[in-house]
This record gives C-alpha cells, sequence and structure tokens, in this order.
C-alpha cells in the first residue's frame, strides 16, 4: 500500500463519483479505478459499491475511510514538524530577565511561544541588568529584559515600560507624620554593585521623599528583598511595577505623589541575533510587556 492508495482512495470517498475524483486528482478515470482495485485486493475487502448510477461506501469502506484520515493527519503533522525541525523551529531559545518583571506574563509568554514551536525549549535565567548585557554581548543569551541604560553598542533595545518606585513597609508598620523618620528604619535593597544604576535611582527616590536611608541587609532579586520585609526585618524601595504581584504579602506599598523618579524597561537583543524565533517572540514580549 502507498500513500498515493490512500489519497485516491479518499477523494473518491469524499466525491463517491469516479469522474469528479479524478479530475480533482488531475488524472484520468481508468488510472484511478486501477489504484482503487489494487487496494481492495490488498486489503482483501471490497470498499466501493459502484455500478452505472452510484458510488457507495461499503461498511468496511466507511471504516477504512476513518483511519485513513487520521493517517493522512498524522501525516501531515510529521511534516510540519521535520519542518520544523529543519528550519531550526527547535533546540531551545534563551531569555534573560529582572527579578521585577511580572512571572505571570512571562508564563504567558511561555505558552504562546510553545503553541508556535512546540518543540523550542524556553531557558529563562533572572538576572541583574549588568550580567544579561554581558550574556547577550557573548551570545549566552538569545534576548533579555532589563532596566535602561543600555551600555553596550552591540545590542538593539525596545522601550517596553517606565517604571517607577515606591515606598514598601511591612503590613504593620505605622508610617512617621514625616518621611525624613524612616532614616532610623533598618533598609533592605539590592548591592549597589549588582545593581548600580537601580540603586542609585533609588538613593535619588529617597532623597526626594526626604531621607537617606540606611542599608542593612543586601539581596540579589526582588522577592528576597519583599519576604524580608514581609518578615518585619525592615524597609524597602521597589519598583511600582511589583505591587501588584505580591497582594499575598502583609506589605504596604506607599506612593507618594510628588515623587518623579522612574527607569525604562527595555527588551534588549543582539544585533547579530539570528534564531529564527526571535521575531515572534519580540511581538510577543511587546504585546505583554509594552505600555498601551
Amino acid at each position: 500500500m502507498e500513500l498515493r492508495h490512500l489519497r485516491y482512495f479518499l477523494m473518491l470517498a469524499e466525491e463517491l463519483h469516479f469522474g469528479k475524483a479524478a479530475k480533482r486528482l488531475f488524472i484520468s478515470q481508468p488510472p484511478l479505478s486501477r489504484q482503487i482495485k489494487e487496494l481492495e485486493e490488498e486489503l482483501g475487502a471490497i470498499l466501493f459499491f459502484r455500478d452505472n448510477k452510484r458510488v457507495e461506501l461499503t461498511e468496511a469502506g466507511k471504516f477504512f475511510r476513518k483511519e485513513a484520515e487520521v493517517l493522512m493527519q498524522r501525516l501531515a503533522s510529521v511534516q510540519q514538524q521535520t519542518h520544523q525541525i529543519h528550519h531550526s523551529m527547535a533546540g531551545e531559545i534563551r531569555m534573560g530577565y529582572i527579578s521585577s518583571v511580572d512571572k505571570s506574563k512571562l508564563g504567558l509568554l511561555i505558552q504562546k511561544l510553545h503553541k508556535i514551536y512546540p518543540y523550542i525549549q524556553t531557558k529563562l535565567f533572572e538576572l541583574s541588568t549588568i550580567r544579561q548585557i554581558k550574556a547577550l554581548e557573548n551570545g549566552k543569551l538569545d534576548i533579555g529584559i532589563i532596566r535602561a541604560p543600555n551600555s553596550s553598542p552591540y545590542l538593539i533595545t525596545e522601550s517596553l515600560y517606565k517604571d517607577g518606585f515606591c515606598l514598601a513597609v511591612p503590613g504593620s508598620f505605622e508610617l512617621p507624620t514625616t518621611f525624613s523618620a524612616l532614616a532610623a528604619q533598618p533598609f533592605i535593597s539590592y548591592h549597589a554593585k549588582y545593581a548600580t544604576v537601580y540603586h542609585n535611582e533609588m538613593l535619588a527616590y529617597c532623597a526626594q521623599m526626604g531621607f537617606m536611608p540606611t542599608l542593612h541587609h543586601e539581596c540579589n532579586n526582588i522577592s528576597s528583598i519583599l519576604e524580608l520585609v514581609h518578615l518585619n526585618t525592615g524597609i524597602s524601595v521597589v519598583p511600582q511595577s511589583v505591587q501588584y504581584q505580591y497582594t499575598h504579602l502583609a506589605i504596604q506599598f506607599i506612593n507618594p505623589h510628588e515623587t518623579t523618579i522612574k527607569t525604562d524597561i527595555l527588551m534588549a537583543y543582539g544585533k547579530e541575533s539570528e534564531h529564527p524565533a526571535l521575531p515572534i517572540m519580540r511581538q510577543f514580549i511587546i504585546d505583554l510587556f509594552g505600555q498601551n
């Protein structure tokens, strides 16, 4: 049995007319009749009742039609998957992101990419902007979400959204009458060398509020910082975007109206990036994270 037998059979099963089926197959009627007869002989079953007036499927023909359709659908799927693998729509794509990025949106991004490229494995790395830029330059990352500015001439960046800052204090914390009194509170933040730009902007934000933080604890991700605030070990200044991601923690997020400092969140990728899935992934990132 060959594939043409299945194709010819399914066309005749659809048309139930030798002339019409042959025309759609771009062959004459005698070769079609021969192929159907060969198929019936190989199967040892009559697939069609046929006389001068009509062509109908037998019960065996009806069963074989269902199974043949499944086989042809499976073959089409295999062909598509093979095509994707041949054109590098397999393997892996490596993405970095800063820790304040909305993880629920990251999850949606992976789901959307998987629907189109089911054989691509997405690897995620939570890294500071400095480390992402270095990894993007060295080809160890394909794409990243970083905090401006971009210090590399080898990367292309696109703005996603602006992120301000807010004060994070324990849920039971009583705010002083003036923000200047916050200088006496233990302060939790990133290490200055881990996220230098962020650290400087955070200090400028505190200055606008009227106090200089007394640094007691240092972490390398936003989750750890907020967990420590939740556990009443100190206060912090964090990106505004995270206050909607950590509503399950006992934290008050304070947004003074007079503060104006914001940072740009960027999508970054190498100028020489050639992964064929990147254009679609970049569009997904813009759709999910970009400001409307």
